[in-house]
């Protein structure tokens, strides 16, 4: 489970790091599901590369719009490239929003009462 906390309307960005033992390149297509998929969003795009025996982060970003916690899955899916195929990986990903800041005051000036 990946937890994104922040304020109201902030967007917040999370890194998973991905790992490849093989001497094999690994590509994975990344794909976001779920009730509020489209709340979260991959900025570099959809497509994963690993180099053999490297590691790579992708990036997750989450941009609240309701108080109410978001839900979604990261899903993995490996591409097969030179006979190699990798593991389909999933991440739950939720939000929780701690505070929100007001967007605007307002000031207005008005009689409480009037006969």
């Amino acid at each position: 489970t990946i937890e994104f906390t922040g304020a109201l309307h902030a967007t917040v960005v999370k890194q998973v790091r991905l790992k490849n033992p093989s001497v094999k390149t690994l590509v994975y297509s990344a794909t976001l599901v779920g009730r509020d998929a489209d709340d979260f969003s991959l900025p570099k795009g959809n497509t994963v590369i690993i180099a053999p025996k490297r590691q790579t982060s992708i990036n997750v970003e989450f941009t609240s719009r309701f108080l109410r916690p978001a839900e979604a899955v990261l899903l993995l899916i490996s591409k097969r490239v030179g006979g190699i195929n990798g593991a389909t990986l999933t991440f739950f990903l939720k939000s929780e929003v701690k505070h929100f800041e007001p967007a605007d005051i307002l000031k207005c000036k008005s009689p409480c009462y009037e006969l």
